[in-house]
């Protein structure tokens, strides 16, 4: 089967190659990226792929007008459109239109009647009414400023029986829900994310990361001395890196333990972990370790409507992009100076159909367009998840043209098949894209649409033969008679 499909696929990749090499539009081809694109297939292996989205532009500091950022840790667009870049090194906060043209700088702001500031902040939040939520972290504080810039409120120096003693409040990254209750990834806090409601005040923690043990350590303890244990490394889990948050409430988090099998969670309001996982592989990044750099580390993740989000991989400074169901999309980006390679991205976000990626070695901001494969993928993933897959064919086939390898495509057309009923055309789809489940619900249904098909055809061939095979034994059993009477003398 696997021969038969390399096949076809040749079949498939030499009718793209005229409509890749043959467009004039740079955005149809890959050799217009700096880096190389790839996807995994089912085997594991590591197969080209065309770039799903293209560097337009690097915008920065001194090209916006308000001079040079340093060490910019955050970016986040508003639902209106608005982009706000924390410049962390400057202790500010930048504030554009849609249009990237300089609407605000907040670089302070009034509080008890004196002057107040930032100190090293890490992260924001803008909720739908733009109200901005920083994550002051050398203040100790979440900061919540009005649109304006004006001080609407301060979270700090919680209070718990959960803390110890010792605990200082460190906020890092900050996302909001739509019943204003506040979520903060701290520094040095492995219990969980932090839960804060609409009055700042905290009320537990959600989604604890599971311990990792090593086994080896662990049978080690166990024979080990009082005074050997005590200078062992603890068993505790890792802290969380990012978060962003979806309409319905569910936080989608990344932790920072490069050995874990799930570094991406979507955790719903129990603090359950409900992300689905249903790819190829899981969703950690890289499978293969490329260059011999180690497992992704993942420091940021971003929803990107219709079940898609990105998560940004600080180890081969690449985004991997995926659906509700976990399958890998798409990978973009890489290590390098060109545009479009990063040094330290430490942020993603999406700003209309462009993603944005900040470096903070850069210092600046790079733009990413889609081209007209990632532009395909994107309509075909949203049209599936709103139960359109019969509108998501021509988008999947429009990916084939451009890349034979893509198994999602095959997927994508085969499910649409099903729903159909068109189990048999199906069939093939689902054995190209190596979806032994499917396969076997659509060769199930087909065997028996066959049955019903042929039943009154087969029914009357069977009652044929059966009285065929009746009238053979009773001619026979009288030839068998005859030949004995004769034997008998009775003739």
């Amino acid at each position: 089967m696997r021969v038969q499909r390399v096949w076809k696929r040749w079949a498939f990749a030499v009718a793209a190659a005229s409509l890749l090499f043959g467009s004039a539009s740079p955005a149809a081809s890959a050799a217009a990226a700096p880096y190389e694109s790839y996807n995994y297939n089912y085997w594991g292996e590591a197969v080209p792929s065309p770039a799903p989205y293209l560097p337009a532009r690097a915008v920065t500091g001194d090209s916006l007008g308000v001079g040079g950022f340093k060490e910019p840790g955050d970016v986040y667009v508003s639902p209106n459109g608005r982009i706000y870049i924390l410049d962390s090194g400057n202790n500010r906060i930048i504030v554009l239109d849609r249009d990237w043209s300089v609407k605000q700088v907040i670089a302070g702001f009034a509080s008890e009647g004196a002057e107040d500031g930032f100190s090293g902040p890490s992260g924001l939040f803008v909720d739908d009414n733009e109200r901005i939520y920083v994550a002051d972290t050398g203040n100790r504080r979440v900061v919540i400023l009005d649109g304006s810039g004006k001080l609407e409120g301060v979270i700090s120096n919680p209070k718990s029986d959960l803390f110890s003693a010792d605990f200082q409040f460190a906020p890092l990254k900050v996302a909001v829900d739509k019943a204003n209750r506040v979520y903060v990834v701290a520094q040095g806090v492995f219990e969980g994310i932090m839960q804060f409601d609409d009055k700042g005040r905290f009320i537990g923690y959600v989604g604890t990361n599971k311990v990792r043990r090593d086994y080896t350590e662990y049978i080690w303890r166990l024979l080990s001395t009082k005074a050997q244990r005590a200078q062992m490394v603890l068993f505790i889990p890792t802290e969380f890196s990012n978060l962003d948050i979806d309409p319905k409430g569910f936080l989608y988090a990344t932790n920072i333990d490069p050995g874990s099998r799930e570094p991406v969670k979507r955790i719903n309001p129990s603090g359950e972990d409900v992300l689905k996982r249903f790819g190829y592989f899981d969703v950690r990044g890289d499978i293969r370790f490329r260059n011999s750099v180690g497992p992704s580390k993942m420091v940021d993740v971003k929803l990107l409507g219709s079940g898609m989000y990105g998560v940004l991989d600080s180890t081969q400074n690449r985004i991997f992009t995926y659906d509700d169901e976990g399958n890998l999309l798409y990978v973009y980006g890489g290590k390098g100076n060109q545009l479009g390679t990063f040094k330290t991205p430490v942020a993603i976000e999406q700003a209309g159909s462009a993603m944005l990626v900040l470096d903070r070695g850069k210092e600046s901001i790079t733009v990413f367009e889609p081209t007209r494969f990632g532009s395909a993928v994107n309509q075909a993933v949203k049209l599936h998840y709103d139960g359109e897959d019969s509108k998501a064919v021509p988008y999947w086939k429009e990916v084939l043209k451009l890349n034979s390898n893509y198994d999602i495509a095959y997927l994508g057309i085969g499910k649409s098949l099903l729903m159909e009923k068109k189990n048999k055309e199906a069939l093939e789809y689902f054995k190209l894209g190596m979806d032994r489940k499917d396969y076997s619900v659509a060769y199930k249904r087909y065997r028996r649409e066959a049955m019903k098909e042929h039943f009154g055809a087969f029914l009357t061939a069977l009652l044929a033969a059966a009285l065929a095979f009746a009238a053979f034994k009773a001619f026979k059993a009288r030839n068998r008679r005859r030949g004995n009477r004769h034997e008998a003398g009775l003739y």
